[in-house]
Protein backbone atom coordinates (compact mmCIF):
# COMPACT_ATOMS: atom_id res chain seq x y z
CA UNK A 1 0.00 0.00 0.00
CA UNK A 2 1.36 3.41 -0.88
CA UNK A 3 2.10 6.34 1.62
CA UNK A 4 -1.25 8.34 1.47
CA UNK A 5 0.88 11.22 2.91
CA UNK A 6 3.48 11.37 -0.32
CA UNK A 7 4.33 14.81 -0.74
CA UNK A 8 6.94 16.83 -2.55
CA UNK A 9 5.48 20.48 -2.43
CA UNK A 10 3.12 23.17 -2.44
CA UNK A 11 -0.23 23.65 -4.96
CA UNK A 12 -3.70 25.30 -8.46
CA UNK A 13 -5.41 24.26 -12.96
CA UNK A 14 -8.54 24.82 -15.13
CA UNK A 15 -11.43 23.16 -13.30
CA UNK A 16 -13.34 20.66 -14.46
CA UNK A 17 -17.09 20.65 -13.99
CA UNK A 18 -18.73 20.10 -10.52
CA UNK A 19 -15.13 19.33 -9.16
CA UNK A 20 -15.49 15.56 -10.91
CA UNK A 21 -13.47 13.12 -10.48
CA UNK A 22 -12.45 12.38 -14.17
CA UNK A 23 -9.11 10.11 -15.05
CA UNK A 24 -7.08 12.35 -16.90
CA UNK A 25 -3.56 13.41 -16.70
CA UNK A 26 -2.24 15.72 -13.68
CA UNK A 27 -1.03 19.42 -14.30
CA UNK A 28 2.56 18.99 -16.14
CA UNK A 29 2.17 15.68 -16.05
CA UNK A 30 2.06 15.06 -11.82
CA UNK A 31 -0.52 12.24 -12.02
CA UNK A 32 -0.82 9.37 -13.81
CA UNK A 33 -4.37 7.63 -13.48
CA UNK A 34 -5.20 3.87 -12.92
CA UNK A 35 -1.44 3.60 -12.05
CA UNK A 36 -2.10 4.22 -8.38
CA UNK A 37 1.00 6.27 -8.22
CA UNK A 38 0.54 9.17 -6.16
CA UNK A 39 0.88 12.97 -7.74
CA UNK A 40 3.72 15.14 -6.77
CA UNK A 41 2.79 18.44 -5.43
CA UNK A 42 5.39 20.07 -7.11
CA UNK A 43 3.31 20.07 -10.62
CA UNK A 44 0.35 21.87 -8.34
CA UNK A 45 1.60 25.10 -6.49
CA UNK A 46 -0.50 27.55 -5.76
CA UNK A 47 -0.14 30.66 -3.56
CA UNK A 48 -1.08 29.67 0.27
CA UNK A 49 -3.48 31.94 0.50
CA UNK A 50 -6.81 33.20 -0.76
CA UNK A 51 -9.09 35.65 -1.02
CA UNK A 52 -12.25 34.62 -0.26
CA UNK A 53 -14.48 37.15 -0.68
CA UNK A 54 -13.56 37.63 -4.54
CA UNK A 55 -15.20 36.15 -7.55
CA UNK A 56 -14.71 32.92 -8.57
CA UNK A 57 -15.58 31.29 -11.68
CA UNK A 58 -16.67 27.77 -11.59
CA UNK A 59 -19.80 26.35 -11.61
CA UNK A 60 -22.06 26.26 -8.83
CA UNK A 61 -24.87 23.99 -8.08
CA UNK A 62 -28.58 25.65 -7.85
CA UNK A 63 -28.80 23.30 -4.85
CA UNK A 64 -27.73 20.23 -2.98
CA UNK A 65 -30.14 18.00 -6.01
CA UNK A 66 -28.50 19.02 -8.46
CA UNK A 67 -24.88 18.00 -7.68
CA UNK A 68 -23.60 15.29 -9.63
CA UNK A 69 -22.53 12.47 -6.37
CA UNK A 70 -21.89 10.12 -9.69
CA UNK A 71 -19.13 11.91 -10.69
CA UNK A 72 -17.60 11.49 -7.14
CA UNK A 73 -18.66 8.24 -5.98
CA UNK A 74 -18.92 6.19 -8.60
CA UNK A 75 -19.23 3.05 -6.65
CA UNK A 76 -21.82 4.56 -5.07
CA UNK A 77 -23.56 6.12 -7.72
CA UNK A 78 -23.01 5.02 -11.40
CA UNK A 79 -23.71 7.13 -13.90
CA UNK A 80 -25.64 4.76 -15.86
CA UNK A 81 -28.03 4.55 -13.00
CA UNK A 82 -29.12 8.15 -12.04
CA UNK A 83 -28.43 10.20 -9.05
CA UNK A 84 -30.10 6.99 -6.92
CA UNK A 85 -27.29 4.84 -7.68
CA UNK A 86 -29.04 1.31 -8.22
CA UNK A 87 -32.11 2.58 -8.63
CA UNK A 88 -33.89 0.63 -5.60
CA UNK A 89 -36.97 3.60 -4.79
CA UNK A 90 -36.97 1.53 -1.53
CA UNK A 91 -33.58 2.21 -0.73
CA UNK A 92 -32.41 5.71 0.30
CA UNK A 93 -29.47 6.87 -1.42
CA UNK A 94 -26.57 7.63 0.70
CA UNK A 95 -25.46 11.47 1.43
CA UNK A 96 -22.55 13.13 2.41
CA UNK A 97 -22.28 13.17 5.61
CA UNK A 98 -18.59 14.67 6.16
CA UNK A 99 -17.41 18.25 5.03
CA UNK A 100 -13.56 19.40 5.13
CA UNK A 101 -13.85 22.99 4.84
CA UNK A 102 -10.87 24.06 3.21
CA UNK A 103 -9.12 20.95 2.71
CA UNK A 104 -5.61 21.41 1.15
CA UNK A 105 -3.99 18.54 0.45
CA UNK A 106 -6.55 16.01 1.25
CA UNK A 107 -4.83 14.15 4.29
CA UNK A 108 -7.53 14.28 6.72
CA UNK A 109 -9.88 13.34 3.96
CA UNK A 110 -7.54 10.13 3.89
CA UNK A 111 -7.11 9.45 7.52
CA UNK A 112 -10.77 9.30 7.99
CA UNK A 113 -11.28 7.49 5.15
CA UNK A 114 -10.79 3.90 6.54
CA UNK A 115 -12.32 4.92 9.92
CA UNK A 116 -15.46 5.52 8.68
CA UNK A 117 -16.04 3.54 5.42
CA UNK A 118 -19.49 3.59 5.19
CA UNK A 119 -19.61 7.64 5.26
CA UNK A 120 -19.11 9.86 2.34
CA UNK A 121 -16.71 13.11 3.15
CA UNK A 122 -15.74 15.82 0.95
CA UNK A 123 -13.10 18.37 0.46
CA UNK A 124 -13.97 21.65 -0.51
CA UNK A 125 -11.40 24.22 -1.40
CA UNK A 126 -11.22 27.33 -3.50
CA UNK A 127 -7.39 26.63 -4.73
CA UNK A 128 -8.01 24.96 -8.23
CA UNK A 129 -4.18 23.23 -8.16
CA UNK A 130 -4.78 22.48 -5.05
CA UNK A 131 -8.27 20.51 -5.25
CA UNK A 132 -6.83 18.85 -9.04
CA UNK A 133 -3.94 17.89 -6.69
CA UNK A 134 -6.36 16.18 -4.31
CA UNK A 135 -8.81 14.36 -6.72
CA UNK A 136 -5.39 12.68 -8.63
CA UNK A 137 -4.36 11.81 -5.00
CA UNK A 138 -8.14 9.86 -4.63
CA UNK A 139 -7.79 8.22 -7.80
CA UNK A 140 -4.50 7.15 -7.48
CA UNK A 141 -5.20 5.60 -4.07
CA UNK A 142 -8.05 4.03 -5.30
CA UNK A 143 -6.39 2.98 -8.33
CA UNK A 144 -3.91 0.59 -6.03
CA UNK A 145 -6.30 0.04 -2.91
CA UNK A 146 -9.44 -1.46 -4.84
CA UNK A 147 -12.37 -1.23 -2.77
CA UNK A 148 -10.97 1.48 -0.32
CA UNK A 149 -10.92 5.41 -0.58
CA UNK A 150 -14.13 5.40 -2.77
CA UNK A 151 -16.29 7.02 -0.03
CA UNK A 152 -14.13 10.20 -0.40
CA UNK A 153 -13.83 13.22 -3.51
CA UNK A 154 -13.03 16.79 -3.08
CA UNK A 155 -15.00 20.12 -5.28
CA UNK A 156 -13.65 23.29 -6.26
CA UNK A 157 -15.68 25.87 -4.34
CA UNK A 158 -15.88 28.72 -2.20
CA UNK A 159 -17.79 27.31 0.94
CA UNK A 160 -18.02 31.10 2.71
CA UNK A 161 -20.65 31.50 -0.18
CA UNK A 162 -21.97 28.43 -1.39
CA UNK A 163 -22.34 25.94 1.86
CA UNK A 164 -26.56 26.11 1.36
CA UNK A 165 -26.11 25.26 -2.48
CA UNK A 166 -23.78 21.72 -1.80
CA UNK A 167 -25.86 20.81 1.65
CA UNK A 168 -29.27 20.15 2.78
CA UNK A 169 -30.79 21.12 5.99
CA UNK A 170 -29.26 18.65 8.96
CA UNK A 171 -27.70 16.81 6.34
CA UNK A 172 -24.00 16.58 7.62
CA UNK A 173 -22.22 14.41 10.92
CA UNK A 174 -18.92 16.61 11.12
CA UNK A 175 -17.43 19.44 9.36
CA UNK A 176 -13.78 20.21 9.83
CA UNK A 177 -11.99 23.70 10.27
CA UNK A 178 -8.28 22.72 9.89
CA UNK A 179 -5.64 25.78 10.16
CA UNK A 180 -7.57 27.82 8.54
CA UNK A 181 -6.76 31.46 7.15
CA UNK A 182 -5.87 33.15 10.43
CA UNK A 183 -7.04 36.98 8.35
CA UNK A 184 -4.61 39.12 10.85
CA UNK A 185 -6.09 42.36 10.18
CA UNK A 186 -8.88 43.29 11.78
CA UNK A 187 -10.51 44.87 8.46
CA UNK A 188 -10.00 41.12 6.97
CA UNK A 189 -11.56 39.20 10.18
CA UNK A 190 -14.90 39.34 7.53
CA UNK A 191 -12.99 36.62 5.57
CA UNK A 192 -12.46 34.36 8.51
CA UNK A 193 -14.23 31.37 8.06
CA UNK A 194 -15.61 30.84 11.51
CA UNK A 195 -18.04 33.40 12.31
CA UNK A 196 -21.38 34.34 13.99
CA UNK A 197 -23.34 34.94 10.77
CA UNK A 198 -21.60 31.81 8.73
CA UNK A 199 -21.84 29.56 11.91
CA UNK A 200 -25.48 30.12 10.91
CA UNK A 201 -25.38 28.34 7.64
CA UNK A 202 -22.98 25.46 9.63
CA UNK A 203 -26.01 24.86 12.13
CA UNK A 204 -28.70 24.58 9.40
CA UNK A 205 -26.61 22.05 7.22
CA UNK A 206 -25.55 19.84 10.62
CA UNK A 207 -27.82 17.57 12.56
CA UNK A 208 -28.39 17.55 16.14
CA UNK A 209 -25.41 15.70 17.91
CA UNK A 210 -23.37 16.69 14.80
CA UNK A 211 -19.75 18.01 15.69
CA UNK A 212 -17.84 20.77 14.16
CA UNK A 213 -14.02 20.36 14.89
CA UNK A 214 -11.30 23.49 14.37
CA UNK A 215 -8.08 23.39 15.26
CA UNK A 216 -5.44 26.25 14.79
CA UNK A 217 -1.37 27.37 15.52
CA UNK A 218 -2.22 31.21 15.77
CA UNK A 219 -3.77 31.61 19.39
CA UNK A 220 -5.53 34.42 18.72
CA UNK A 221 -7.39 32.77 15.61
CA UNK A 222 -8.50 29.65 18.51
CA UNK A 223 -9.85 32.25 21.14
CA UNK A 224 -11.93 33.53 17.69
CA UNK A 225 -13.37 30.56 16.95
CA UNK A 226 -13.83 29.44 20.03
CA UNK A 227 -15.68 32.66 21.41
CA UNK A 228 -17.85 32.36 18.10
CA UNK A 229 -19.03 29.19 19.02
CA UNK A 230 -19.67 29.79 22.62
CA UNK A 231 -21.70 32.53 21.74
CA UNK A 232 -23.89 31.17 19.01
CA UNK A 233 -27.22 29.01 20.72
CA UNK A 234 -27.09 26.56 18.38
CA UNK A 235 -23.88 25.03 19.56
CA UNK A 236 -22.37 23.55 22.67
CA UNK A 237 -18.93 22.44 23.88
CA UNK A 238 -18.27 18.87 23.84
CA UNK A 239 -17.17 17.47 26.77
CA UNK A 240 -13.15 16.84 27.64
CA UNK A 241 -13.91 13.18 28.42
CA UNK A 242 -15.75 12.87 25.43
CA UNK A 243 -13.20 14.45 23.12
CA UNK A 244 -10.31 12.48 24.45
CA UNK A 245 -11.81 9.26 23.49
CA UNK A 246 -12.85 10.56 20.02
CA UNK A 247 -10.82 8.91 17.10
CA UNK A 248 -11.03 12.19 15.10
CA UNK A 249 -9.27 14.04 17.62
CA UNK A 250 -5.80 12.94 16.76
CA UNK A 251 -5.95 13.95 13.20
CA UNK A 252 -6.73 16.97 13.53
CA UNK A 253 -3.10 18.08 14.26
CA UNK A 254 -1.62 14.46 12.81
CA UNK A 255 -3.37 14.51 9.24
CA UNK A 256 -2.54 17.48 7.72
CA UNK A 257 0.86 19.28 6.32
CA UNK A 258 -0.35 22.45 8.26
CA UNK A 259 -0.48 20.00 11.19
CA UNK A 260 2.53 17.93 10.51
CA UNK A 261 4.64 21.29 10.06
CA UNK A 262 3.42 22.49 13.46
CA UNK A 263 4.64 19.78 15.46
CA UNK A 264 7.65 19.64 13.76
CA UNK A 265 8.59 23.22 15.13
CA UNK A 266 7.30 21.91 18.44
CA UNK A 267 4.50 24.64 17.79
CA UNK A 268 1.44 24.80 20.47
CA UNK A 269 -2.11 24.51 18.64
CA UNK A 270 -5.71 25.54 20.27
CA UNK A 271 -8.57 23.37 19.39
CA UNK A 272 -12.43 24.22 19.57
CA UNK A 273 -14.71 21.06 19.07
CA UNK A 274 -18.45 21.88 19.71
CA UNK A 275 -21.70 19.82 19.16
CA UNK A 276 -25.42 20.96 17.16
CA UNK A 277 -27.56 21.52 19.86
CA UNK A 278 -31.24 21.82 19.14
CA UNK A 279 -33.88 24.49 20.46
CA UNK A 280 -37.65 23.47 20.92
CA UNK A 281 -38.52 26.65 18.81
CA UNK A 282 -36.23 25.13 15.67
Amino acid sequence: MPNPDEAGGEPDAAPRGLGQMTRTSGANGGGQQGSGKLPRKRFYRARAHSNPLSDSHFPIPISPDDVDLSQHYPRYFPADKGEHGDGDGDAEAPRIRFADVGCGFGGLLVGLSPLFPDKLMIGMELRDKVTEYVKERVLALRASNPGQYDNISVVRTNSMKYIPNYFGKAQLSKMFFLFPDPHFKEKNHRRRVISMHLLDEYAYVMEAGGIIYTITDVEELGIWMRTCLEKHPLFGAVPEEEIKVDPVVKLLSSATEEGQKVARNGGQTFQAIFRRISLQEE
